[in-house]
């Protein structure tokens, strides 16, 4: 079992930044993906941005330019620096990680974080 726990988070005006952070502990062998999304109300989940066990990264359209994913010092750790912030990125973000354990691979999915961002 894996265990994933995020940081970070909050309300900020647009313009701002925020930084979120989560870790993963447990039975993990190796991770291939590490990766945040987001979902606001009455949407559907999208993805953010992803990074993968070899920093391949990816990015949303709408985040590119403004948001940046990255592995942790830590072991097992992924954050997200979020600059210049607009309303439109309010939504609970939701950290996912792609583990392989013994047995197998299996996805895990944080509890989730709200940002909330005023105009």
């Amino acid at each position: 079992q894996v265990h994933l726990v995020e940081s970070g988070g909050g309300l900020v005006q647009a313009g701002g930044s925020l930084r979120l952070s989560c870790a993963a502990s447990g039975s993990i062998l190796s991770i291939n993906v590490m990766g945040w999304y987001r979902q606001a109300p009455g949407k559907q989940r999208e993805l953010v941005a992803t990074i993968t066990i070899g920093g391949s990264t990816s990015y949303a359209d709408s985040v590119k330019g403004r948001f940046t994913i990255s592995r942790g010092n830590v072991k097992n750790t992924v954050s997200l620096q979020m600059n210049n912030l607009k309303p439109e990125d309010t939504a609970v973000y939701y950290c996912n990680a792609d583990v392989n354990e013994i047995p197998g691979r299996y996805n895990y999915w944080a509890q989730g974080t709200q940002v909330t961002v005023s105009s």
